[in-house]
């Protein structure tokens, strides 16, 4: 009997074990926390092509919008810990959220376990294109004079796309009304429709509408120029220095997620960012993508706080807050 039990209990160790090395052995889920089409849609779509190929399981995209993105994140934070689950988290849905939401959904340093850091994107000031201005000097002049009857879009209320454009009516001076959307996507077509002034938008999505001329691009809020937009002058260069606004990409899984599962997903992601197709592809729209020492479960996790940290105190400065 004895001999029975020890073989029993061996047999589940193995099979425990070599389940835990075959991860995943189904399709896993990326909730992209935006609409479709979005920057963010773009970039999770992108990695998320090649990591099913590394994987050898599908990485199924649910796009779960609303609330800048925290609901996608909610969405997560209540999953089951066992890998086959994750968001590609942002700036706005896991650090700015903490201080912008006056009782946030979740606390994301507690409630997630990092998985992958996977990039950042500078974000760029683009106006309607009969806006009558052409500069950020001009821009400026243009705000103060007409704040009041002025309107900016976002991807939604606490998304990166609105904490940017605090930032510089912040850095203005000014108070402008803002009117969210449910993603970037409804947010451009207003602008390009002239229902709207200026959005505070992501690179990779700003890119394709300023070389169109569908819109007018004013400055990049980042410390360089892009070389996507190499004629795009920083914000600094154009008289407001410290302007800085972007988001980032990465990956989280919910509190507690296995170890062998958090190591296959960092390391297919890391892959993917390293296959030359995905690189160009991401590099191309804007992200810039980091070395392989500022990928991994540990950098994450100290950047995650890092991040939280920072934007509180602009956060809190600006007086902007969600119920």
């Amino acid at each position: 009997m004895l001999r029975t039990v020890s073989a029993a209990a061996l047999s589940l160790a193995l099979t425990a074990s070599a389940g835990a090395q075959d991860f995943p052995t189904r399709p896993v889920t990326m909730v992209i926390p935006f609409a479709a089409g979005g920057p963010q849609d773009t970039i999770g779509r992108v990695i998320a092509q090649r990591a099913s190929e590394i994987l050898h399981q599908q990485v199924v995209i649910e796009n779960v919008g609303g609330a800048g993105g925290t609901t996608g994140g909610l969405r997560v934070k209540n999953a089951a810990p066992d890998g086959y689950t994750f968001v590609l988290a942002s700036v706005g849905t896991h650090a700015q959220s903490q201080t912008l939401y006056k009782k946030p959904p979740y606390n994301a340093a507690e409630d997630f376990t990092p998985v992958a850091y996977l990039g950042d994107t500078p974000i760029a000031l683009i106006v309607r294109k009969d806006l009558p201005v052409n500069n950020l000097k001009e821009f400026v002049d243009y705000a103060k004079k007409n704040h009041d009857k002025m309107t900016y879009g976002s991807a939604g209320a606490g998304s990166a796309t609105h904490l940017g454009c605090v930032v510089l009516t912040m850095a203005l001076g000014v108070d402008i009304t803002h009117v969210p959307y449910r993603g970037t996507g409804p947010a451009m077509q207003d602008l390009q429709g002239g229902r709207i002034d200026f959005l505070c938008e992501i690179i990779n999505t700003a890119k394709p509408q300023i070389d169109g001329g569908t819109v007018k691009g004013l400055a990049i809020m980042s410390k360089q120029r892009s070389p996507v937009l190499p004629n795009l002058a920083t914000a600094e260069e154009q008289g407001l220095p410290g302007l800085e606004a972007y988001t980032w990409s990465a990956i989280l899984m919910p509190k507690g997620a296995p170890e062998n599962a958090v190591k296959k997903i960092s390391d297919a992601m890391s892959e993917a960012l390293d296959t030359p197709v995905v690189r160009e592809r991401l590099e191309t729209s804007g992200v810039n993508i980091p070395p392989k020492d500022r990928r991994g479960p540990e950098f994450m996790g100290q950047f995650l706080r890092s991040e939280i940290k920072k934007w509180e105190e602009p956060i809190k400065k600006s007086g902007a807050q969600i119920d």
